[in-house]
């Protein structure tokens, strides 16, 4: 009986001696397919957080073995994946336009119309916006005129904007208040004019007297805005977004909600090309915390295709001498392209048309000639020369959106021609060349869905599988390229893959639980994937 009782304490004290030696962690999640996609792209079964961070990966057994947890995580069997990073959208725009009418998906400019008496019955605002539209989704592809506004809204002013936020539609009223007439002069762009009248649409750098006209939003628009936009992220599995090109005011805001605690996902900040913001922030050191990282520049070097804004070496194919244009003077790209250059920040430039990539990627090439970790981003990279793919590398970065190749891909032939098309949307000699490509969804031009990212770069194809074959499908991302380019590879192009991106130890715990494996499912399934589970710092926040 003695020995059975000494046996009985020392077991007891050989468990409590176990337990006391173990080292404390936060959080087990196990019985999970875990991709790392660490340098091996290894799955493993379980991970333990600590203080934000992963602390260690590995089996569910030797963690616990290891570890004193708080918390359990049993997944269930699903697919955990590091939080997805957007590698370029609108973060603050995204938010604004949940407070504007939403015209994407239109089918008509009858619908257009609706959507707009629809808004303006319900929220009755003294100067109404919105974005969405998309002639080329249309039965009747040419732009809209202003004149079923003007008799509509004959008082009030109108402007709403393209899908692709390179053009506008404005009545009569938006216009006078923006001071615009048929004499008002302009350049990189275009003010319409028929039979000398005014058509009401503008198209890229004029567009900001009408945006200047209008009444800025309060703090407390602006702050439900980024709030907005930060529950459709991490409804989506964002955990980190590049906000491409937002103003001093906007940083400080995003900061200071920040710090309250209010505002959680991680930002990547492209400040805006701006005089004011040059000033403010060049001269000093980038900002960076664990939730903000100010430290780019956001250049736009041309317009958009589908308005036929982008810079082009030869004509449009469906419009005889028009070539687009540049948005400044190329001494002008070239002046800020070595201000930044002299500074301690990265410059991501806008660049559609080939000509626009050409000036971009050249400057770029002689200005980082003997700096090789500058890593500065051509930002959409749409259509490049045959010649000018040699620029790219792990320096000059090609920052791609490949939903704009399924949603251009009805029309993008027209614009640039058999031969010309074939170095467009062309993801994957991109990535052979550059061995990189930052993935992103540029909401709100396009859904702010990742899956929907996912499904275009490999299966080259819209939601109701067209084209049968895919788009270009030789320009096809394999689906671990894909994921990389949404992780680890979003990650290097914000400077940021040393502590975000991959699910290994001293990373920021930032992962999602998928309730299907996307690197499993058949294509057509994957833009049904849903987020089950968001969680950021090891906190679980959608």
């Amino acid at each position: 009986m003695k020995n059975i009782l000494l046996f009985c304490f020392l077991s007891i004290a050989l468990i409590s001696c176990n337990s006391e030696n173990k080292a404390e962690a936060d959080l087990l999640v196990y019985n999970a397919e875990i991709y790392t996609v660490d340098d091996d792209f290894s799955t493993v079964e379980a991970f333990v957080t600590k203080d934000g961070k992963f602390l260690e990966i590995g089996t569910a057994e030797e963690l616990q073995e290891k570890y004193k947890v708080s918390e359990k995580l049993d997944a269930g069997g699903k697919s955990i994946f590091p939080g997805f990073i957007d590698g370029h959208a609108h973060f603050y725009r995204l938010g604004l336009q949940q407070q504007r009418v939403d015209l994407a998906g239109t089918r008509s400019f009858k619908e257009v119309v609706q959507r707009i008496v629809d808004f303006q019955n319900k929220r009755n605002v003294e100067f109404i916006t919105g974005r969405g539209w998309d002639q080329n989704d249309w039965e009747n592809k040419e732009f809209p005129n202003k004149d079923t506004l003007d008799q509509l809204f004959p008082d009030t002013p109108v402007a709403v904007t393209r899908i692709d936020g390179h053009a506008l539609l404005a009545n009569q009223a938006a216009l006078d208040k923006a001071g615009i007439t048929t004499e008002t002069s302009f350049s990189g762009g275009d003010i319409e004019q028929e039979n000398g009248e005014l058509t009401g649409i503008i198209i890229d750098n004029p567009m900001g007297l009408v945006s200047n006209a209008q009444p800025a939003p309060s703090t407390k628009e602006q702050v439900n805005a980024l709030m907005d936009a930060q529950k459709l992220s991490f409804k989506y599995g964002l955990t980190t977004v590049v906000d491409a090109g937002i103003d001093k005011e906007t940083i400080e805001l995003i900061d200071s909600l920040h710090k309250d605690g209010s505002l959680k996902i991680r930002l990547y900040a492209m400040i805006s090309n701006t005089e004011e913001n040059l000033n403010h922030y060049l001269d000093k050191d980038p900002i960076k915390t664990e939730r903000l990282n100010v430290r780019s520049v956001k250049f736009y070097g041309d317009g958009a295709l589908g308005s036929r804004g982008a810079a082009l070496k030869e004509e449009y194919s469906d419009r005889a001498g028009h070539f687009g244009a540049l948005l400044s003077p190329v001494e002008d790209f070239k002046e800020t392209a070595e201000r930044v250059a002299a500074s301690k920040f990265q410059l991501n430039t806008h660049a559609i048309g080939d000509s626009a990539n050409y000036m971009v990627l050249e400057t770029y090439d002689q200005l980082l000639a003997n700096d090789e970790n500058r890593r500065w981003r051509v930002e959409h990279a749409q259509v490049i020369d045959e010649e000018d793919f040699k620029y790219f590398s792990k320096n000059i970065i090609p920052s791609v959106q490949p939903t704009h190749a399924t949603s251009d891909m009805y029309w993008a032939e027209d614009r640039l021609g058999e031969e010309r098309i074939q170095g467009a949307y062309a993801y994957k000699k991109l990535l052979d060349q550059a061995g990189i490509l930052a993935l992103g969804t540029d909401f709100p031009v396009e859904e702010v869905s990742p899956f929907l990212t996912f499904y275009a770069a490999v299966a080259r194809q819209d939601t109701d599988n067209f084209p049968e074959d895919g788009f270009m499908k030789e320009q096809a991302l394999s689906r671990e390229e894909t994921l990389k380019g949404m992780t680890i590879w979003a990650a290097y192009a914000n400077f940021e893959e040393k502590e975000k991106g991959s699910i290994e130890a001293g990373k920021f715990a930032d992962f999602i639980i998928l309730d299907k494996d996307i690197m499993k499912v058949k294509n057509s399934e994957i833009p049904e994937i849903k987020v089950l589970e968001t969680y950021l710092n090891g906190e679980k926040v959608y």
